[in-house]
């Protein structure tokens, strides 16, 4: 477990998390204010194959991690921590059948408290301006904006950023 809050927990990704890991990155409205594209099974299996790999590189700045419920043990998302030039950048997806359930504000919450447990002082995250409900949520938990532009899908896109 990496952290946990009230009803997630936060792991390695495992290569059985296949099944749900595919549900979440073949759905065209997940991917549609993220960058990524819609990917085939065998696509999202080798991602996935990779994504584990990547957590016995020594000097990885790019982790991606599985979210579960904790009820059930179900993989319901992902989180990711990852280097955006020097800023830590973070970013979460969830399958779509666990949106409007308040998951996102609960993962956004957990990420600043494992954040300044592992000493980050500062955290970045983009969102796609049409994504009124990440929006709302990271502001809500106190990221600020910082400028807008527009992303390679042509999208108007927010840079935000919190002081830990």
């Amino acid at each position: 477990m990496i952290f946990e809050t009230e009803r997630l927990i936060v792991r390695k990704l495992t290569v059985n998390d296949l099944a749900s890991f595919h549900n979440l990155e073949s759905n065209p409205n997940v991917l549609r204010f993220a960058d990524g594209e819609v990917k085939s099974l065998r696509e999202n299996k080798k991602e996935l194959s990779l994504l584990i790999n990547k957590y016995n590189i020594l000097d990885n700045d790019f982790w991606i991690y599985a979210i579960e419920r904790k009820t059930d043990s179900i993989f319901i998302g992902t989180v990711a921590f990852v280097k955006d030039d020097k800023d830590d950048e973070i970013g979460y997806r969830f399958i779509e059948d666990f949106w409007g359930k308040g998951y996102g504000l609960e993962i956004c919450n957990g990420i600043l408290q494992y954040a300044k447990l592992i000493g980050k002082n500062k955290l970045i995250g983009y969102v796609v301006e049409d994504n009124v409900a990440s929006l709302k949520i990271l502001e809500k938990v106190g990221f600020k904006k910082v400028n807008t532009f527009t992303n390679k899908q042509k999208q108007k896109e927010i840079k935000y950023q919190i002081i830990l």
